[in-house]
């Protein structure tokens, strides 16, 4: 579990920020030494205590972060929480405890009053990373969690040192050789004309241009040179015979031109496509944030109904727990006896396990809801990525057909 504190003041400020609705669920779980039940009271007397001293920041605020992939459970947040309580100096001061919830991922934040209200002290805070760090440490061997590499090597734990893996380059796609003759080939048949041979081979994604020795070639998008005559053999044509149908070739743009204005049109149809790309995936976002909205919106109303379930069911225990009790004379006989202290002790061991079976119910609902939310932040990761990949892909090839003109072969298409 990640640890991180520090010393501060800003009370309302940071009662504001804790309580922030940016968060899909918020639970403000314990409120110890206070008068106030609410967050912003309760720091607010924080501060007004400090008034007696000269400590500025008079309160020590605590995040607590466990590994992404693990279920922790409140009461393992409360011991780390005591843990970090006591090896700070901080135990017995009033505290405040916070849940968040956002994006699948659970965390806690503890606020403590640094006054010791009984000397108008603050509590010294010497060493409180270091010594967070060691409780840090306890917490992951405890719990058979990784140890993150930040927490035993000191030098890498500045997130700055930390790389990403390249994302892989698309092979370059390629015609098969004989698709490639086929193109050429039905191209030739199917025209009796300059016109219709140069439009055939442009459906086809062919430039008519004219190459070496002036001999008539075909253009591709990717910027490759095609023999006309050599790729359709199979028609058993000749130069001479592309000449005559093509008619004045001296008429025709060079190899470069065509493959300057290939690439001004690649680059427009990139362009075009990014632009779809970026409406594909506002789209996408658009649903996920429905999606994610009427998730919580479900998640608060069992909670809700859950919280109101053991709220009644707490009632009655403690009723029937009660009436087991007799009064009067009875009442005193049992007490004289010792069936009243029997019965307080099994109250007590009832009480505390019923407390724990609720806990545990609360608990399991969150973990239940935490994987909602994760395997909802998992489909909308693989449309980031998706979204990052064909990006990435367009502006490579944006940038390819960019480069000089002359140069032979183009892009390497992973779209």
């Amino acid at each position: 579990m990640i640890l991180q504190g520090n010393s501060r003041g800003g009370a309302s400020d940071l009662a504001a920020h804790l309580m922030k609705p940016e968060n899909e669920h918020i639970e403000l779980h314990e409120l110890r030494g206070f008068a106030s039940n609410e967050l912003m009271g309760a720091l607010n007397e924080a501060y007004a205590v400090s008034r007696g001293t000269r400590c500025k920041q008079f309160l020590y605020s605590l995040s607590l972060n466990p590994p992404l992939d693990q279920n922790v459970s409140t009461a393992a947040f409360e011991a780390a929480i005591e843990q970090v309580e006591e090896k700070l100096g901080l135990s017995g001061q009033p505290r405040a405890i916070v849940f968040h919830e956002k994006k699948g991922r659970r965390h806690a934040h503890c606020v403590w009053s640094r006054i010791n209200v009984s000397e108008m002290k603050a509590v010294q805070m010497s060493f409180d990373h270091e010594k967070l760090q060691a409780v840090s440490r306890e917490l992951f061997l405890e719990y058979g969690w990784k140890i993150p590499e930040g927490l035993a090597k000191r030098e890498h734990s500045n997130p700055r040192t930390f790389t990403l893996a390249d994302w892989q380059q698309a092979r370059r796609i390629k015609k098969h050789p004989h698709a490639v003759q086929r193109d050429f080939e039905d191209a030739w048949a199917i025209s009796d004309s300059r016109a219709a041979l140069i439009h055939a081979l442009d459906e086809r994604g062919y430039r008519v241009a004219l190459g070496r020795k002036n001999r008539p070639v075909a253009v591709d998008m990717n910027g490759e040179v095609f023999s006309i005559a050599r790729q359709a053999k199979k028609a058993n044509i000749k130069t001479k015979d592309v000449r005559f149908r093509l008619g004045d070739v001296d008429g025709l743009p060079d190899v470069e031109t065509v493959k300057a204005e290939v690439a001004e049109e690649m680059r427009g149809n990139l362009d075009r496509l990014k632009a779809e790309l970026e409406i594909q995936f506002q789209q996408s976002n658009d649903d996920f944030e429905l999606q994610r909205a009427a998730l919580v919106e479900k998640q608060r109303r069992e909670r809700l109904v859950l919280a109101d379930k053991l709220d009644k069911r707490r009632v009655e225990e403690n009723r029937n727990r009660q009436n087991r009790f007799r009064k009067g004379m009875a009442g005193l006989w049992d007490r004289l006896n010792g069936t009243h202290r029997r019965i307080k002790t099994q109250n007590e061991m009832e009480a505390e396990a019923c407390a724990q079976r609720d806990a545990a119910m609360k608990d399991g609902l969150i973990f239940q809801h935490l994987g909602e939310r994760q395997r909802l932040s998992l489909f909308r990761l693989s449309l980031r990525r998706d979204y990052d990949r064909t990006r990435k892909l367009l502006e490579r090839d944006r940038l390819t057909f960019g480069t000089n003109p002359q140069t032979r072969g183009g892009p390497e298409f992973g779209l």
